[in-house]
């Protein structure tokens, strides 16, 4: 008989065990980066979408639909106060809809946050008075420096800029090195926010976006300053990235992230990269979305008790979904390879 994940007391400290390598958790601790409103009205049977940080009872409604599925942790982010501009079409929404930076007079005129007040704490600080004893929020900025930059400046701007107006580049990562640096630091000295992290997806199935020199220069020295503010809180800090981004493992591993999120079969198994770099940063999830959404229930359990053997013998793994959870994933199959999970870890 399955166990059921909603009788689970949260302890936050299991999941701490599992990132800092100290020991192995009480039960295996489980991690997502974010979940679609489909997904999670489909799991509270609430109309989430028509919600949203701004209604009553949303707050709430978002930490129930984690802790209700056995998490300790509550995955949160939050956007920087900045305006972009409506999508505008004949475009790539995804490359250059957003497009508002494109000279340094653009760079010198727009309406910054200023880096103490970053982004805004009332919905972290609100879901923190929900939650029960031993639960903690996982917390950060919604899209990392790269991909702010690349949103703001346009993919074909910023790779022309690269070339044209290399100071326009170095102003632009400068400035979101304060930014989310700074929201780190305030996140921090909340007590409901016992982890943080950014999502910063980098590359797509075969290398990164920019190349590897580039992103040393503008992009790894804000998640070093990153991890660094949330280690002089005694906090971990976590880093979510897409893509094959084996050319920067190294890097990444030198930047003193603590726990690495986002895998994809086709480009490096959760169980390859916890070989390669397991002892040094913690793998979390890792169970391919493609084959969560297109497998039966049974086979979904099976993958997941393999996952088990091949990720948690150390106790430094934590269980989830290799990217996140879209509206067309079966909440049945994904509640199954959880319970799978902690039911074969013991």
């Amino acid at each position: 008989m399955p166990i059921d994940l909603r009788k689970h007391q949260p302890d936050f400290g299991q999941f701490l065990k599992a990132l800092r390598r100290q020991g192995r958790p009480a039960h295996l601790p489980f991690y997502e980066h974010v979940a679609s409103s489909g997904f999670m009205a489909e799991r509270l049977g609430k109309p989430v979408a028509a919600m949203g940080w701004t209604k009553p009872g949303y707050h709430r409604a978002y930490a129930d639909f984690w802790l209700g599925m056995g998490f300790d942790c509550v995955p949160m982010e939050i956007s920087l106060r900045i305006k972009l501009p409506e999508g505008h079409g004949g475009l790539s929404e995804g490359s250059e809809a957003m497009t508002c930076i494109r000279t340094m007079d653009d760079f010198e005129r727009f309406p910054w946050p200023k880096a103490s007040d970053p982004l805004e704490l009332r919905h972290f600080e609100e879901v923190g008075r929900g939650l029960p004893d031993g639960a903690r929020i996982v917390g950060g900025v919604a899209c990392g420096p790269y991909e702010w930059v690349s949103m703001m400046m346009g993919v074909m701007g910023l790779s022309y800029a690269l070339v044209d107006c290399p100071e326009l580049v170095a102003r632009m990562f400068g400035k979101f090195r304060e930014l989310h640096v700074g929201a780190v630091k305030l996140l921090a000295q909340l007590d409901c926010v016992g982890a943080l992290r950014q999502g910063d997806d980098l590359g797509f199935k075969t290398s990164t976006f920019l190349p590897p020199e580039v992103l040393r220069e503008h992009v790894f020295p804000t998640y070093r300053d990153m991890a660094a503010a949330a280690h002089a809180a005694g906090k971990p800090f976590l880093l979510h990235s897409c893509g094959n981004l084996g050319e920067v493992y190294e890097d990444l591993v030198g930047c003193g992230i603590d726990g690495k999120h986002s895998f994809e079969d086709g480009i490096l198994p959760v169980a390859e990269f916890k070989r390669l770099y397991g002892r040094r940063i913690t793998p979390l999830g890792g169970m391919d979305v493609d084959f969560l959404c297109r497998s039966s229930a049974d086979q979904v359990r099976a993958a997941a008790r393999r996952m088990v053997e091949d990720c948690y013998g150390d106790g430094h793994w934590a269980m989830g979904t290799g990217n996140s959870l879209p509206d067309y994933m079966p909440v049945a199959n994904y509640v199954a390879a959880l319970e799978a999970a902690r039911e074969a870890a013991g």
